[in-house]
């Protein structure tokens, strides 16, 4: 069964997209390829409980099990060698990864205070865009009472779009936020 979200690509994004671009294929016309959430923590070199409870929330707001993300190198003055665990990642795909879009779209940023819309300049220049939260309570599915510390994320949005305009117009028929002027 398809999500509302991927619905909505199929049945208004898609002729949207292919009479704005003039692409001559639906094949050509940008989609969604993945979603990855990230939450980096330095501090876990010194203190290994808090990766843990920073996976399991990760696994309740995406909706499947985190994969501990740990240090490519040595680095000095940060405490960190090789190999120790330093974060969490979270690839979605598919029909998870529509349905955790169609969440952060229609719960999550209205549970923002202050939003006044998404920055408009984080594309990457290949069509992907990244986005940073500053913690995790504005996710329903977190218990604020179990919370010991605010931990934030990035969330990554990777499309197939060739440039930055037909990613920002996809997004935009997803339903993101972007602020005006964009």
């Amino acid at each position: 069964m398809l999500s509302r979200l991927h619905d909505r690509y199929r049945k208004e994004a898609v002729p949207a997209l292919t009479k704005r671009f003039g692409y001559k294929n639906t094949m050509a016309v940008p989609r969604v390829a993945k979603v990855t959430v990230n939450i980096g923590l330095g501090e876990a070199s010194q203190n290994v409980k808090l990766l843990d409870t920073a996976a399991a929330e990760l696994g309740q707001v995406a909706g499947q099990k985190a994969v501990i993300t740990r240090a490519k190198k040595s680095i000095a003055n940060f405490k960190i060698r090789k190999g120790m665990p330093i974060g969490c990642m979270v690839t979605l795909r598919g029909e998870r990864m529509y349905e955790f879009l169609d969440r952060l779209t229609a719960v999550v940023f209205p549970r923002v205070r202050d939003f006044k819309g998404l920055p408009p300049n984080s594309f990457d220049g290949r069509g992907n865009y990244t986005l940073g939260l500053r913690d995790q309570l504005i996710f329903p599915e977190i218990d604020y009472s179990r919370v010991e510390k605010l931990k934030g994320m990035n969330i990554t949005i990777v499309t197939t779009a060739k440039d930055d305009n037909g990613a920002r117009a996809l997004l935009r028929h997803f339903g993101m936020p972007f602020r005006q002027g964009a």
